[in-house]
C-alpha cells in the first residue's frame, strides 16, 4: 500500500513538471506566432494525387505480378501515357489559338479538407485555398471537401459556410465528402454540397441550437462575495457566469436561440429542399445510412472511393493551405509529442505489487 502511495505522489509530481513545461512551452510558440502576424504566414501546396494512387497500385504489382505480366502491363500504360500527352498537347494548342476552346479543356478536381473544431479555426485556412481554386478553376472542373466536423460557434461556421457559397456562386460543381462527422455546423457546411456524400456509420445532423454555461451566483452568495455588472442597453447581458440570472435574461435567450434554430432550419431547407424539417430539425444525429433515408444526404461512399473515381477519370489535386512554422513551433510540437507518449507509457504502465 505505500508503495502505490509513493507511486500515486511520484505521478503527480511528474504531471506537475509536465504541465509547467507546456505552459512555457505554449508561452513561446505564442510569442513566436505574434511576432510572425502581418506577414506572409503560408504557401499553396498542391500534390497530384493520380501519381499517389499510381505509386500505390505500382508497389503492390510489383510484388504480386510477375515479369511477364508486368512488363506487358507496363508497356500498354506507357504507350497510353504517351497518347494521353499528345492529346494534351493538341487541346493546349487550340485553346492558345482561340481561348473560347478552354472550356472543352480536361476536367479537373481540386481537393480540400476541413477539419473543424469549436471555434471552426480552419476556416482561415479554407479561404486561403478556395481563392486559390476559383484563380483558376472552370465551370467544367469540380471542388471536393473532405469535411470533419462535430460543429461549433455559429458566427465561424456561418464564415465557414460563406466561404463554401463562393464557390457556389462561381457555378462550379462542390461534392462534399464525410467519413466520420458533419454534425450541427460542420452539417450547415455540408448541406451546401451539390452532392453530399457519407461513410455508412458517419455522424450526419444535429440541426439545433445549444447555448450553456455554468453560474456560480449561489455560491458567491454563500461565501456572501457581490458581483457587480453594469451595463446600458437591456439585454446587453443576459446569461453570465456570475451574476444572477433572472427568468427574464432566460427568455431573452431563449427568444435568440430559437431564431437562430429558425435561420439554420431555412438554410437547410434552402440547400436540401427535399428534407422534412419537422423530421430532422430536432436536434439528434443519425448515422449515414438512415441519413440517407431521410434525404440529409444523396449518396453512401466513403472519401477515398471518391477520390480514387476521379483519378481513374481525369486530373485529381490536393490544394492545402500549408502554415509556416517557426522554429519555436516545431519544437514545441515535437516536445509536446515527446511529453503525450510519455505520459502515455507512464499511466498505461502496470503497478506490479504485492497488496497484503
Amino acid at each position: 500500500m505505500e508503495y502505490l502511495i509513493e507511486y500515486g505522489m511520484f505521478l503527480a509530481k511528474a504531471a506537475t513538471i509536465v504541465l509547467a513545461v507546456m505552459l512555457v512551452i505554449g508561452a513561446i510558440a505564442a510569442a513566436g506566432s505574434r511576432r510572425r502576424e502581418g506577414g506572409k504566414r503560408g504557401r499553396i501546396k498542391v500534390t497530384e494525387l493520380n501519381r499517389h494512387v499510381e505509386e500505390l497500385r505500382d508497389a503492390l504489382r510489383g510484388s504480386v505480378l510477375d515479369k511477364a505480366q508486368l512488363k506487358h502491363l507496363t508497356k500498354a500504360e506507357k504507350a497510353q501515357r504517351k497518347n494521353e500527352a499528345r492529346q494534351h498537347k493538341q487541346r493546349a494548342k487550340a485553346a492558345a489559338a482561340d481561348p473560347e476552346q478552354e472550356t472543352d479543356s480536361e476536367k479537373r478536381t481540386f481537393v480540400l479538407r476541413f477539419n473543424g473544431d469549436k471555434e471552426a479555426g480552419k476556416v482561415a485556412s479554407l479561404r486561403e485555398e478556395i481563392t486559390a481554386v476559383l484563380s483558376i478553376a472552370r465551370e467544367s472542373d469540380e471542388v471536393l471537401l473532405c469535411l470533419e466536423s462535430p460543429g461549433g460557434m455559429v458566427h465561424a461556421y456561418g464564415l465557414a459556410s460563406s466561404q463554401l457559397s463562393r464557390i457556389k456562386n462561381r457555378k462550379i460543381p462542390l461534392t462534399i465528402c464525410v467519413d466520420k462527422v458533419a454534425a450541427s455546423g460542420g452539417y450547415m457546411m455540408a448541406c451546401l454540397a451539390d452532392r453530399l456524400v457519407a461513410a455508412p456509420f458517419a455522424i450526419i445532423g444535429s440541426v439545433g441550437v445549444l447555448v450553456q454555461l455554468p453560474n456560480f451566483h449561489r455560491a458567491l452568495q454563500r461565501q456572501e462575495i457581490d458581483f457587480e455588472i453594469i451595463t446600458a442597453g437591456e439585454f446587453k447581458r443576459t446569461l453570465t457566469t456570475f451574476g444572477e440570472i433572472t427568468q427574464q435574461a432566460r427568455d431573452k435567450v431563449q427568444e435568440d436561440v430559437d431564431n437562430i434554430h429558425d435561420l439554420f432550419k431555412n438554410w437547410v431547407k434552402d440547400h436540401r429542399p427535399a428534407v422534412d424539417l419537422g423530421q430532422i430539425a430536432t436536434g439528434e444525429t443519425w448515422v449515414g445510412m438512415q441519413a440517407k433515408d431521410l434525404q440529409l444526404i444523396d449518396e453512401i461512399s466513403t472519401s477515398d472511393e471518391c477520390i480514387v473515381a476521379a483519378c481513374d477519370e481525369h486530373k485529381v489535386y490536393e490544394v492545402e493551405y500549408v502554415i509556416r512554422k517557426s522554429a519555436h513551433e516545431k519544437l514545441s510540437e515535437v516536445l509536446y509529442a515527446a511529453l503525450d507518449r510519455l505520459l502515455l507509457k507512464w499511466f498505461n504502465k502496470p503497478v506490479n505489487s504485492n497488496l497484503q
